[in-house]
């Protein structure tokens, strides 16, 4: 495990042609390793569009068993080429049973496993009930070559639990793959700073740095704002793209120095897990 940790995110559009994508990915793969990123984080679901803006059966024959997905297949030998950390985020296929599930490559281009989705959302736009079940897995923390790292997906990065489940099982960083953009019900709100401030939140209350990675483009009328970010461990920007960028973003952080200064804050020190048992209960209760 090396201390100092170079992070990058990867921003573009991605079209109906998997084997494209699938390229554009591996592309900016390689220029963020170039440039001397030891962990590199795609968008949610990069194989294809964001179908799950419509409730559509034919979208169930681009998910597969996890080690047999076409991003799985190619891209866990690229990280091995690379040398460096690939989250995949993926349809996953499990017998009868379908998940938004991430599949992390560790920089030998082994799989160390896979992640299933917890929190799945339900609205106009983003109907992924209809596709994908809650996941299964709990939430994972995976010990890579370059450090303990909790990746949840997009609707994830939204609770406070999920982050701080992930610290407690000894994360060093949070990586959030996304696909959001806007609201077809509501095409005045825009939630790009909002959706922000909730994981800059994660940062400082768990002194942690944090990556997101979104696409970008028109789909059918629904415009995802990119905007993917890395920030510090207090929640300070590193690096950035913008609304329309293509590309990869990346920046340094020295998880030794962090992990000092976490223990100098006291969050974990002062947590009082006795008085948490309303967080395990339903919403009303008490």
């Amino acid at each position: 495990m090396a201390s100092p940790l170079r992070i990058a995110v990867l921003q573009a559009a991605f079209g109906e042609d998997m084997d494209a994508n699938l390229k554009t990915v591996a592309r900016l793969a390689r220029d963020a390793a170039k440039d001397g990123a030891n962990v590199i984080l795609p968008p949610e679901l990069f194989q294809g569009p964001y179908f799950c803006k419509r409730e559509e059966t034919r979208w169930f024959a681009q998910a597969y068993p996890y080690k047999e997905h076409p991003a799985v297949r190619e891209l866990a030998p690229l990280a091995g080429e690379l040398g460096v950390v690939l989250p995949i985020s993926i349809f996953e296929k499990a017998g009868p049973e379908y998940f938004n599930s991430l599949v992390m490559a560790d920089a030998d281009g082994s799989l160390l496993g896979v992640y299933r989705k917890s929190h799945i959302p339900d609205g106009p736009g983003y109907e992924e009930k209809f596709y994908f079940k809650p996941g299964d897995t709990g939430f994972k923390t995976w010990r890579t070559r370059f450090g303990a790292i909790g990746v949840g997906v997009c609707w994830d990065q939204w609770f406070p639990e999920a982050a701080r489940a992930m610290m407690l099982q000894g994360a060093e960083i949070l990586l959030y793959p996304t696909a959001i953009g806007s609201e077809p019900e509501n095409p005045s709100l825009d939630t790009c700073p909002r959706w922000r401030r909730a994981m800059i939140g994660h940062a400082v209350s768990n002194v942690v740095p944090i990556a997101a990675a979104n696409r970008i483009g028109d789909e059918e009328g629904q415009i995802f704002y990119g905007s993917s970010f890395i920030s510090d461990e207090g929640g300070d920007f590193l690096a950035e793209l913008g609304r329309h960028e293509q590309g990869f973003a990346a920046a340094t952080v020295d998880l030794g120095r962090i992990a000092e200064l976490r223990a100098g804050w006291g969050f974990f020190r002062d947590r009082r897990p006795d008085l948490y048992g309303v967080l395990s209960g339903d919403a009303g209760e008490g």
